[in-house]
Parts: C-alpha cells; sequence; structure tokens
C-alpha cells in the first residue's frame, strides 16, 4: 500500500509517500513544499496544489492521509490552511483516491502510545519507526511522515 502523507500548510506543507505492508514501512520521499510569504494567497495555494498533484501523478498513491486541523490562535491563519485542506481533499476526490484524516493526538498515540507526546517525542519515535535519510528535516516533514505511518498502522489494524 502506498501513501500520500500530508501536514497542511500555506507557507510550509509536509508531505510524505511512504510504502508498506505488514509491519514493515518504507519512506519512498519526503519533504516541505514551501511558498514565498510575497505571493498573494491563491498563487501559494495552487503552488501547494500543483505539487500535490505532481506527487499523484508520479506515485500514484492508494490512500491519502491528512492531518486535521488543530486549534490555532489566529483565524486567518486557521482559514488559510482549512483552504489548503480543501483543495488536497478535492485532487483526492477527481483522482479518486480515498482520503483519510488524522488528527494529532490520534497520530501521537499511533506512534508513541502516548497522546501528550512531545513533538520531540513523536519525531524520535519515528526516527526509530522508519529509516530516514541523513538530512536535516523540518517539523512539517516529520509530521507528515508520522501522519502516513498512523495510516500504514490502521489500515494493518483493517485488513483481514
Amino acid at each position: 500500500m502506498t501513501v500520500l502523507a500530508i501536514d497542511p500548510g500555506f507557507g510550509r506543507c509536509g508531505v510524505a509517500v511512504l510504502e508498506g505492508s505488514g509491519a514493515k514501512a518504507t519512506l519512498l520521499y519526503s519533504s516541505c513544499i514551501e511558498t514565498t510569504p510575497k505571493s498573494v494567497f491563491p498563487e501559494r495555494l495552487r503552488f501547494v496544489g500543483d505539487e500535490v498533484f505532481r506527487l499523484i501523478k508520479k506515485y500514484a498513491p492508494d490512500t491519502i492521509a491528512l492531518e486535521e486541523l488543530y486549534f490555532t490562535n489566529n483565524a486567518k491563519t486557521a482559514l488559510h490552511v482549512a483552504e489548503v485542506r480543501g483543495m488536497i481533499m478535492y485532487l483526492a476526490a477527481s483522482n479518486n483516491i480515498p482520503l483519510t484524516e488524522f488528527n494529532p493526538l490520534a497520530v501521537k498515540i499511533a506512534i508513541t502510545g502516548y497522546g501528550r507526546a512531545t513533538k520531540d517525542q513523536v519525531i524520535k519515535m519515528t526516527e526509530r519507526l522508519i529509516a530516514l535519510p541523513k538530512k536535516k528535516m523540518l517539523d512539517d516533514e516529520y509530521d507528515a511522515i508520522a501522519v502516513g505511518l498512523t495510516a500504514l498502522a490502521q489500515a494493518r489494524r483493517i485488513s483481514p
């Protein structure tokens, strides 16, 4: 099973492509889609959408795993992230790819076994669960990988 996992954002959007069956997962690709703050929001949204579409075409994922929006104090930021999520949902539906959403609590529990795990604890456990390249990665990229691992774990529990 191939999963395109996304930690949505419009300034920085974490993406990861994982492949797995049983208890074994392999990271095929991970990155952050970054947009420039100098661009107007519709251009930033288009750029993120184009990159997600490129990944869909390149990796032909069986499913898309999307992190749910968590509470934020900045309503404008939350609205823009929600719009990015909507665009990703549209891309999934228009390409006939099932989409599953995971809230941050579910991801923390799946990765660490503890719903109040810190970001550092999630990162350390993610590094233990899957072989990662020796490059410096941003939090959003780790988050996308963790979302992908969560999706694969859920698929293992559901499949006969």
